[in-house]
């Protein structure tokens, strides 16, 4: 059977819709004629200084036209790109770039700094800047995009050791576009919204769908919520991706005030949102559609489809149609309300992490993957996402989740938002202490929230205690660190 393959997909839509308008950044709209016409232009610089089919590049951008029009060029020319986190420490990114094998590296002035001790670290990096790329250059612009092969690979956070690179193909990039849209629809005029990072696969697989589904996306550098509140309200943004406290500050940022009936979805990801803002949502008439899904599924696998946005509040919805999900535990598949791990397939999933056969194989078995997450389905096939594993704490034999804590200590009108996670105890193995970043101007005692607590939780559940701190610990995708926590516990002990 032949290999499958598509024709290239930025190319193909500056034929199908070239005056469509594809990008908006800082208020200027790109077509996708100029979007394509910029990456054609950069392919030839890329060429220059020796990147051609079959390379692999590692890639260091912001938010910004430029870093979209690089990671086409890349595209165009059949080289494979190691998505960085700009977040990351030079001694992070050191290691990423020198596990993934790649000998070049193309960044931008404002990382100077870091990019500075990157090439003090590796010492035979090919280190590249877009501003200093020669201005010309010629390059053979790929007509076809082969699904088996690898186009991204990302880097997975990890919870413990090194991190992993997750392969990402051509095809798992495709088949995640196509499982959102079927689920999501598509309207002429969408418009979505991406403030969360590109490096990350929340941010990379909004740019997929603009190519693919010849939709407009405004792009913003950074996250801010007046901006994200007026893009909606003002400027026809009809979809955005948001984390929990992405939505959160949203919310509070409205003060009373609408979005317009063409507003048609948040699409909220990174972990399990407190019941009590989904409600809050819900009251306000706002459409949040819960979703799961990690580095290793090339986004979203399940999501809370449009029609059970108000009726099934919590849950994360059902798989996407082109994939699959269970839940196991020790072998065996649960029965519905049974909590174990959730163990997916598709074809938006990950092959393997690169250059790691072990933990490939530890992770995939037959095609499925199992997560590390917890969760359970509800009679109807429903998934309900409770934690990590890695996060789930044991406390005198029992489970106990930190998602669940959260969720109530965000309902207390004074607190912001929430983490949990769990310390040592020398009679009950773990207990939960929680760290509580209040609204501005609020005055609340630990005793007091306590005692809120109680009201709402069994009595192994309860924080030992509550710290109290300007802000939480987060990713380069807004995303809680809980074992970040741990640190900042070991500095409050």
């Amino acid at each position: 059977m032949a290999e499958e393959k598509l024709p290239n997909w930025l190319k193909n839509r500056a034929h199908l819709s070239p005056d469509r308008p594809a990008i908006e950044f800082e208020g200027h709209t790109y077509s996708f004629l100029e979007l394509y016409t910029l990456s054609e232009k950069m392919a030839g610089r890329l060429s220059s200084i020796g990147l051609g089919a079959g390379d692999s590049c590692a890639v260091l951008l912001r938010n910004h036209i430029d870093g979209v029009v690089v990671i086409h060029a890349l595209f165009h020319l059949g080289v494979k790109i190691v998505m960085l986190n700009n977040k990351l420490t030079a001694k992070e990114l050191s290691w990423q770039i020198g596990d993934s094998k790649t000998a070049y590296l193309v960044s931008e002035g404002s990382f100077s700094g870091k990019l500075a001790e990157i090439g003090e670290i590796l010492l035979d990096l090919k280190l590249h800047l877009m501003e200093e790329l020669p201005d010309e250059g010629t390059a053979g612009i790929l007509q076809e995009f082969y699904l088996e092969d690898t186009a991204t690979i990302m880097y997975t956070s990890g919870t413990t050791g090194n991190p992993k690179g997750v392969i990402q193909t051509f095809g798992n990039h495709w088949w995640s576009a196509v499982g959102s849209v079927l689920n999501l629809g598509l309207h002429e005029e969408d418009s979505w919204y991406c403030a969360v990072p590109i490096f990350h696969i929340s941010g990379l697989s909004i740019l997929m769908k603009n190519v693919i589904y010849g939709m407009k996306v405004v792009l913003a550098e950074r996250f801010d919520e007046r901006e994200a509140n007026r893009s909606i309200q003002e400027n026809g943004v009809t979809i955005i991706s948001v984390v929990t406290a992405m939505l959160n500050r949203m919310v509070q940022d409205m003060k009373g005030t609408s979005y317009p009936k063409t507003f048609r979805c948040f699409l909220l990801g990174g972990g399990p949102a407190p019941v009590h803002l989904l409600e809050v949502c819900k009251e306000k008439g706002i459409p949040v559609y819960q979703t799961y899904g990690m580095t290793e599924t090339s986004s979203q696998i399940v999501t809370l489809a449009p029609e059970y946005s108000m009726t099934k509040i919590g849950s994360a919805g059902k798989p996407l149609f082109p994939s699959q999900l269970r839940i196991e535990k020790d072998g065996t598949m649960c029965e519905p309300g049974a909590v174990g791990e959730i163990v997916v397939s598709g074809p938006n999933v990950t092959k393997g992490y690169f250059n790691r056969m072990d933990a490939t194989q530890q992770a995939i078995t037959d095609g499925w993957l199992y997560t590390g997450d917890l969760g359970y389905l509800d009679e109807e096939g429903f998934l309900y996402v409770l934690d990590r594993r890695s996060d789930l704490i044991i406390s005198g034999g029992e489970n106990v989740y930190p998602a669940e804590i959260e969720n109530v200590l965000s309902t207390h009108p004074d607190v912001f938002e929430a983490g949990v996670t769990g310390t040592e105890d020398e009679k009950w193995g773990q207990v939960p202490l929680a760290f509580v970043v209040l609204h501005q101007g609020a005055e609340l005692g630990e005793s007091e929230l306590l005692e809120y607590c109680r009201e709402y939780l069994a009595s192994y559940k309860i924080p030992r205690n509550v710290i109290f701190c300007k802000e939480l610990p987060r990713n380069g995708a807004s995303k809680l660190l809980r074992r970040e926590l741990k640190k900042e516990m070991g500095e409050w002990q």
